[in-house]
């Protein structure tokens, strides 16, 4: 560990000498101001430096800690640059996939959609497995990644393309050879743009639209599935994404400067959609990885889960639909024969949505030394490393976005698991300082 891993973060993470710092999460400023420090130290680590951060957690149903880290502008100089702050929206990556699924089952309550539905049904138009043409493609194999379908013949395309067309052209490039829909687990970023179509087609609203009116706007939240739709303000709030990567040679230079990725908004401007036919291709507004919303907005999100799926005085989700959609789908067999669990990062699955353990050296555990079981999405993309996870038994949850990171993920591995070491530092550090009763953990 590098030699700026001391004082305090080596205290949180480290599980020593931890009595000065042993208060009650929430329960004075010296714990807050520890965990603020080892964040702090984690973001400027020299040698695995971030862009920027902002984590929230969830203690007992209620928020224990928000802080916010670094910024979501670089500029040429220190002074032309701008401070993440708690209304900042971050392109979330792959925690968008859950929150697309929460509309989604608002829509499944509705009588609207069926999770066993032959989705050809609702597309207008075939969409089978050519190895497989007997055996339909449900909405509960999209979200379990056990549709077969794959990423190799891509998973986004302009408005100006269709589903339809793209899987006529596509061939076996989309699909999987060897295992019929509904048996074997790969992730596949594709599942979501067939969801958001789906979507589209049932409704007859546009994806960033029906994501507003089924979950967005009910929680009062800002952002979106579509910046060119955003206020000035927020587009102006949004963190660009960052690496530092060469975009030519995709060199890391940890001293180098930070190369924005994505969402540099500064430079080019989200730009309006025009011409686009809803329910033809929903992947122009990435339901797989395109929201952008802040950590306190995820913190919602999450209290409305916890709470049964109320938020003030409504009900956006039955109490059986949060059971269903966070009931286990899928499970790694002990020989790994039903699904590619990438390291063992996955090793179960439920409706849009991960099921972590905390057991060691199985890949998928977020606390080290700690017995946090959970259920949530990870995201990772152009820079932004993210985590929405929730332990639904005793209340507690964790959001975590990274606006960047500055050397290659590759060369910084997991210690105890199949994430980059930055996001378990952070996670361990935000769980010891803002959930445990106990953080000397060991």
């Amino acid at each position: 560990m590098h030699n700026k891993m001391t004082g305090l973060l080596g205290l949180l993470l480290l599980g020593t000498t931890w009595s000065a710092l042993a208060a009650p999460p929430g329960g004075g400023n010296d714990q807050q101001r520890a965990l603020d420090a080892a964040l702090s130290t984690i973001v400027d680590d020299p040698l695995h430096p971030l862009a920027s951060l902002s984590v929230l957690a969830i203690r007992h149903g209620k928020v224990s800690y928000e802080q916010q880290f670094g910024y979501r502008h670089i500029g040429a100089t220190p002074a032309d640059s701008l401070p993440v702050t708690p209304a900042t929206l971050f392109r979330t990556a792959s925690v968008s996939k859950m929150m697309t699924t929460l509309g989604l089952m608002r829509l499944v309550e509705q009588g609207k959609l069926s999770l066993d539905q032959d989705v050809g049904i609702y597309l207008g138009f075939s969409l089978r497995n050519p190895h497989f043409p007997q055996q339909a493609l449900t909405l509960r194999s999209l979200l379990s990644h056990t549709s077969s379908l794959r990423d190799a013949g891509g998973y986004a395309w302009g408005p100006e393309h269709s589903l339809r067309d793209v899987f006529t052209a596509g061939g076996d490039s989309m699909w999987d050879k060897q295992t019929a829909p509904g048996r074997y687990f790969t992730y596949a970023n594709l599942n979501w743009g067939v969801i958001g179509t789906v979507m589209e087609k049932v409704t007859g609203e546009r994806f960033d639209l029906l994501m507003r009116r089924l979950l967005l706007d009910p929680l009062d939240v800002r952002g979106g599935y579509h910046p060119a739709a955003f206020s000035a303000e927020d587009v102006a709030n949004t963190a660009t994404l960052y690496r530092k990567r060469t975009l030519d040679t995709e060199t890391w230079q940890p001293q180098g400067p930070w190369i924005a990725q994505a969402d540099d908004f500064y430079q080019r401007p989200p730009t309006a959609l025009a011409n686009y036919v809803i329910g033809s291709n929903a992947t122009v507004f990435s339901p797989t990885g395109g929201l952008r919303i802040s950590a306190a907005e995820l913190g919602k999100v999450m209290q409305m889960l916890l709470d049964g799926g109320r938020y003030q005085h409504q009900q956006l989700l039955q109490p059986a639909s949060i059971a269903l959609m966070f009931g286990r789908q899928w499970q790694l067999a002990p020989d790994a024969s039903n699904g590619d669990s990438e390291r063992g990062l996955y090793r179960a699955w439920g409706l849009g949505n991960q099921q972590f353990d905390a057991v060691a050296g199985q890949g998928n555990r977020l606390v080290e030394g700690a017995s946090f079981t959970a259920v949530g999405h990870l995201g990772d993309a152009y820079g932004l490393v993210s985590a929405f996870v929730l332990d639904f038994k005793n209340r507690n949850g964790m959001v975590m976005l990274v606006g960047g990171t500055g050397s290659d993920p590759e060369q910084y591995p997991g210690t105890y698991s199949a994430m980059g070491r930055s996001g378990e530092l952070i996670l361990t550090a935000l769980y010891r300082g803002a959930i445990a009763n106990n953080p000397s953990l060991h």
